[in-house]
């Protein structure tokens, strides 16, 4: 099902407070006002130069393309939904009831999907939506409701960054950045012409507050696209990245799907649509696990990982039982002639091998010779020693007679 089949909450239920609109008057001001400094300080009188006609010509279709491209994805940044939960009657499954016992994490055996869970094992669950959270969900207390893969709430959009519209954020973001960019680097030299004392004042005092506001939006908005690409290519969400701040680690994220799959969660699955504001990514956004992401890998890996050392394990088992009822041969390998258990028992005293050894390597030498010949070495010398064993009594007692 795609997402806009889904319906989103009301006008009132989304902007219950009309004086929050107040910081983006506040936004749309600044974008205004840098646009008419650019355009009257700068743009034409470049355009009525006859040195400067062509050069003007083409910033003045860069900066208008740019600048469509900001706006654009700026009411969509404000007036699309992030996504909240469904309700009853769209999908039961997520209602919670305060006197049900608590349910177990859900599991998809096909996709290996799995949802976030407390430390309790229980599932995650709203106590103001009464319902049951999806994975990278969150409460947001002034939408006051439950936003999917909730990253933020911005004030400047009165909205708050989510699934649905992350990706118009996002190239809010570059498209403010290079509009930034643009205005400083080309009204550099109208700056500077317009410093001359035959310059009226309010045209300076323009020009120099234009360059300074660009300026200073530029620094900023670099740093906080910076920071949002970092996050994009390390599958996370900001809340995310703060979580694991606070925790002490930083590892990488269970939905990391690849350094093309994750730009792919963001601005979606077609690259050629990747700077437009459209086709955003696919899904509901109520499950995040594929079969590309770290968590899948993970359990594919501590699956083969778990075989392992069980095969391990029983073999180790199994080895000791062989090398018990292995007996050891004697006679020319270094053996005393005890078994593992004679010598955990400690029976036996010291003559009693080395008269089996005078006598083995008195007599054994044939046999050694033709076991060696034939390679059944192991199993002649097994036998010799049972004969010996066998025979402690008759053939001892002559040795130590004679000796």
């Amino acid at each position: 099902m795609h997402q806009d089949d889904f319906p989103t909450p009301g006008w009132k239920e989304r902007f219950p407070e009309p004086i929050k609109f107040l910081p983006v008057i506040f936004i749309l001001g600044i974008i205004g006002g840098l646009y008419w400094i650019y355009l009257t300080c700068h743009l034409l009188p470049r355009l009525q130069e006859s040195k400067t006609t062509t050069t003007a010509a083409w910033e003045f279709a860069a900066f208008h393309a740019v600048t469509l491209m900001l706006l654009v994805c700026y009411f969509l940044s404000v007036f699309v939904h992030p996504g909240t939960i469904p309700d009853k009657e769209e999908d039961p499954s997520w209602e919670y009831d305060g006197s049900e016992d608590p349910q177990p994490i859900a599991v998809d055996t096909a996709l290996h999907i799995r949802q976030e869970q407390k430390r309790s094992g229980e599932r995650r669950k709203c106590k103001w939506c009464l319902k049951y959270k999806p994975d990278r969900t969150h409460h947001c207390r002034v939408c006051r409701m439950c936003i999917l893969k909730m990253d933020h709430h911005c004030p400047w959009i009165y909205n708050c960054v989510g699934f649905r519209n992350y990706k118009y954020f996002f190239l809010l973001l570059v498209y403010t950045n290079i509009d930034c960019v643009l205005v400083v680097s080309t009204m550099l030299p109208s700056v500077r012409a317009g410093t001359q004392p035959t310059t009226p004042f309010m045209t300076m005092f323009l020009l120099i507050f234009g360059e300074t506001l660009a300026g200073f939006l530029c620094v900023l908005v670099t740093m906080f696209l910076g920071f949002h690409i970092y996050l994009m290519l390390q599958a996370m969400t900001t809340i995310e990245f703060c979580e694991k701040s606070t925790r002490g680690g930083f590892r990488a994220s269970i939905y990391d799907r690849g350094f093309v799959g994750n730009i792919c969660a963001v601005l979606g699955d077609n690259p050629l649509l990747w700077m437009l504001p459209m086709a955003p990514p696919k899904g509901r956004g109520l499950t995040f696990v594929t079969e590309d992401t770290r968590l899948t890998q993970d359990m594919e890996a501590g699956r083969g990982l778990r075989r392992r050392a069980h095969e391990a394990k029983e073999a180790a088992h199994i080895a000791p039982k062989r090398r018990t009822d292995r007996p050891y041969s004697t006679g020319g390998t270094g053996s005393t002639g005890q078994s593992e258990e004679d010598s955990q028992s400690g029976s036996g005293s010291e003559e009693v091998p080395r008269a089996v050894a005078d006598v083995g390597s008195s007599r054994d030498r044939p046999a050694r010779a033709s076991a060696a010949e034939t390679g059944s070495y192991g199993a002649t010398a097994v036998g010799e020693e049972r004969v010996l064993r066998a025979s402690k009594g008759s053939i001892l007692a002559p040795v130590m007679t004679s000796r």
